[in-house]
């Protein structure tokens, strides 16, 4: 069993990584997203994104469909193995419903 002195400084460790996490969030030039977009049906997911990129003056991408797909993939690519497989495939989905909404293909 670790001592507590190791198990504390471990947690200090975790700790500034989150907090890292919120400060890009609220700090960082991307789009505005709304509160839990990302826990929606994936139509809602890509109509919300499109919603979010037309307003944003603070995209990043050069056009708005990139700027709503780098978001996207940014959420997938952050949750890593921990996403479970019915979100994956729902966040998935929601890129098609980009491509969709978009007018690109697939």
């Amino acid at each position: 069993m670790p001592e507590k002195a190791t198990l504390e400084r471990q947690a200090r460790r975790r700790a500034p990584s989150k907090r890292w996490v919120r400060r890009v969030q609220e700090t960082s030039n991307a789009m505005d997203l709304p509160r839990g977009i990302f826990t929606r049906s994936s139509r809602e997911i890509a109509a919300g994104l499109k919603r979010s990129v037309e307003r944003s003056r603070r995209t990043k991408g050069r056009t708005k469909y990139q700027s709503a797909m780098s978001m996207l993939n940014l959420y997938i690519n952050r949750a890593g193995r921990s996403l479970k497989a019915a979100d994956r495939r729902r966040l998935e989905a929601s890129k098609n419903g980009l491509r969709k909404i978009f007018r690109r293909a697939a």
